[in-house]
């Protein structure tokens, strides 16, 4: 057998959740068609609360998160996959009820891996992660849904965490006009770094939330935070515009009604990365290795090993976070 290191969340004898590193035996992995051994990953939101024992995600302790992985096939039984293919892995069931990306392996079906996009290293892929995929799907809809650059700002909110940062970054390169929301006012300069060219501080967003509407200001969103926020940039819409909803951090609920949907004809897009079918995900992969391709990702991400997560998992529980967090595994 061989062992490896693995970040392992894991409830005390108080009930309490923490998390350790511990070494386990390969053929203690689920079982799967493809061996990786991993060489990055990085922390999501989904992460932490999967480390902190959140049940809505994680459901047997002890549990090894991390919902994304990018490594080198050490064993594989499909024709697909080669010993030494390099390989992305990004949502369905890693790091929530399967062992994640926070150790040196995992064992998957090959029906969850991508070969590395030649635009891409592993390390930039992981920069990127499941927040730069769903940034990009966030994009790709607004799209879709017909908002141009010419058609007004877009607005990101939830802009100094990972899903934000990235989607204001493509926006911007994108040729948008981005409006970023955040809650930490002294981090204006980063997000105007990324090409953000207007501030919106996060109490403005929860101004006015018992109106039915407010003025017209977006011709599209990002939104990355939920609850009320999200009803309030929607009622703020302008005539036509979209706003794509993709995360959850200031709640799963909000207060409204149809006259933003009936008089002004906007569109809520809902946006998931997990559970998308595989083309979909290699579709926006060669994107974001191509002609979306971000340059000086280094200036949102910071970089810790694994005795370093549970410190950074602490960190984004407590709101503290910016940027994206690379995590060296091997």
């Amino acid at each position: 057998m061989t062992r490896f290191i693995a970040l392992q969340a894991r409830e005390n004898a108080t009930g309490e959740f923490e998390q350790a590193l511990v070494e386990r035996d390969i053929d203690e992995l689920p079982a799967g068609e493809l061996l990786i051994r991993v060489r990055y990953s990085s922390l999501n939101y989904k992460d932490a609360l999967s480390a902190s024992g959140n049940r809505g995600v994680t459901k047997h302790f002890p549990h090894t998160p991390g919902i994304d992985a990018a490594g080198v096939v050490e064993a594989s039984s499909v024709a697909e996959f080669s010993v030494g293919d390099e390989v992305i892995v990004t949502g369905y069931d890693l790091g929530m009820n399967t062992a994640g990306g926070f150790a040196q392996y995992i064992r998957i079906p090959a029906s969850w891996a991508l070969k590395r996009p030649q635009g891409l290293s592993l390390r930039e892929a992981m920069v990127l992660g499941t927040a730069g995929l769903t940034a990009a799907l966030c994009v790709d809809k607004l799209e879709q849904a017909g908002v141009t650059p010419d058609a007004g700002p877009i607005l990101v909110t939830g802009a100094t965490g990972g899903v934000g940062s990235i989607a204001v970054a493509l926006l911007a390169k994108l040729g948008y006009r981005v409006a970023a929301s955040t809650g930490k006012a002294q981090q204006g300069e980063f997000l105007k770094s990324l090409g953000a060219q207007q501030i919106v501080l996060r109490s403005e967003l929860l101004e006015g939330s018992e109106r039915p509407l407010l003025k017209e200001q977006w011709a599209g969103a990002v939104d990355t935070v939920g609850g009320d926020i999200l009803f309030n940039v929607v009622k703020s819409l302008r005539y036509g515009g979209s706003a794509a909803c993709c995360g959850l951090t200031a709640g799963v609920a909000f207060k409204g009604s149809v006259l933003p949907f009936i008089l002004r004809g906007v569109n809520l897009l809902g946006v998931d990365s997990v559970e998308l079918p595989l083309v979909v995900k290699a579709s926006m992969w060669d994107k974001l290795s191509l002609q979306w391709k971000l340059d000086g990702l280094d200036k949102l991400v910071s970089e810790v090993g694994l005795v370093q997560l549970p410190e950074a998992i602490a960190q984004i529980l407590a709101g503290r976070l910016v940027g994206r967090v690379l995590v060296r595994v091997d």
